[in-house]
């Protein structure tokens, strides 16, 4: 007699997937039709009642439909917002709410997908939701366990993400380092491998950098002086100024802080920069952004052309949703700069997994990259800096972890 399904799930940043077991084989599951994975996006139509998720969601916001457009909700976990209440749809909801809705309808679609109740999960988590608290990262797990349990799971197991991904990586002898890097966070497991294909983990680590940080570094260094950032706002009660502040711009350019800037009083104080400021197209701007709710269209340029020039060619942001004709240029070498202090933080804490796993950094023999933003050019390049031996294996960076959850759903409540 066969016990309760399990059902994996690896619920990211920007994409999730779901997936389970067959024949020692992992299966993710189609959660949209031709579609393994979808985006972690949801949208509330401003006169509905329900919520879309994944590319609708997406499609939405392109279509200019009337609502609220979320994305990089794992970003909360662990924070303060996770509990504030939000008024949507004439409700009010918090970000548990809004996760768990998610996570449900992420359910629903595999079980009509296999024709198979689930009612355990197997997640993965990164190694450390926030860097350096190790409060706000016991916080974050019950935050996302109260999210798995409110979806309609009786029962929660937690993997970090880089070890799932290592189930579902194709055996090689030697030392090993697989590196996660994800939309909001950069997981590593250094591990040690036999001829058998059996494989010990030496050591994890992880630090809170990720994909939505290079966006918000490209999106505050090139696009925000377009909209004020940086620019002179007169004294009202005299002749001095002083730069417009800072915080409205570093939101905009962060994913999951866009949502919250759409209020009455952001807009107002807009609106007063604009006044008082000594280049006032650019805070009009601003004003426009806010007023039409264009934070997650900027943000989804920069994404674009973050892409576009990890293809190797120089391009430009195009920002004709604010102004006809606006864009801004951005070149290898411009992204390259405003990356590097990301990829500091990248390699030491590769080198950190390296030390706590007591393996010199020349004795590790392959690279196993994970996660889409491993593929940046910017991060192959940092760890191997740090792995001057290794060769790389990117051959499961968009499934590893995915795949290494479904493999492990069978036995993680045995």
């Amino acid at each position: 007699m066969t016990g309760p399904a399990t059902l994996g799930i690896d619920f990211g940043t920007s994409n999730s997937a779901a997936g389970i077991a067959v024949d020692g084989r992992p299966l993710l599951i189609e959660l949209e039709p031709g579609e393994q994975t979808l985006p972690t996006a949801v949208f509330f139509e401003e006169d509905g009642t329900g919520m879309d998720i994944g590319r609708r969601a997406t499609q939405a916001l392109i279509e200019g439909d009337e609502g609220r457009f979320m994305r990089s909700l794992k970003s909360v976990l662990g924070t303060a917002l996770m509990h504030e209440e939000r008024r949507i749809q004439g409700r009010r909801m918090t970000f548990v709410h809004i996760i768990a809705g998610f996570l449900a309808e992420l359910k629903t679609r595999a079980e009509v997908a296999t024709g198979q109740e689930y009612t355990r999960a197997l997640s993965g988590r990164p190694v450390r939701f926030h860097t350096g608290d190790d409060a706000r990262n016991a916080r974050a797990e019950e935050d996302l366990r109260a999210c798995y349990l409110a979806a309609g799971f009786d029962e929660v197991r937690f993997m970090y993400e880089p070890e799932a991904a290592l189930r579902a990586t194709p055996p090689a002898p030697g030392t090993g380092l697989i590196v996660d890097i994800g939309g909001g966070t950069s997981d590593f497991t250094a591990f040690e491998q036999g001829a058998s294909g059996d494989a010990m983990i030496l050591a994890s680590h992880g630090v809170r950098i990720g994909g939505t940080d290079f966006d918000r570094r490209i999106s505050i260094d090139h696009v925000m002086p377009e909209l004020g950032r940086g620019s002179a706002i007169r004294n009202t009660m005299g002749n001095e100024t002083l730069p417009a502040p800072a915080r409205i711009f570093n939101d905009l350019a962060t994913w999951a802080m866009i949502p919250f800037l759409y209020t009455a009083d952001t807009r107002r104080m807009a609106r007063e920069l604009a006044h008082q400021a000594v280049e006032p197209q650019k805070l009009k701007r601003l004003v426009t952004v806010l007023e039409e709710e264009l934070g997650h269209d900027l943000a989804f340029a920069v994404e674009r052309g973050k892409i576009a020039v990890n293809a190797g060619e120089s391009t430009r942001i195009l920002l004709d949703m604010v102004e006809r004709g606006l864009s801004v240029p951005l070149s290898p070498e411009a992204m390259q700069n405003d990356l590097s202090e990301a990829m500091r933080g990248i390699a030491e804490a590769a080198a950190e997994t390296l030390r706590l796993a007591q393996i010199a950094p020349g004795a590790v023999d392959r690279i196993v990259l994970v996660g889409g933003s491993s593929l940046m050019h910017a991060v192959q390049d940092a760890v191997a800096q740090v792995c001057p031996n290794a060769r790389v294996d990117s051959g499961k960076a968009l499934t590893g972890v995915a795949d290494g959850l479904a493999l492990s759903a069978d036995i993680a409540f045995a």
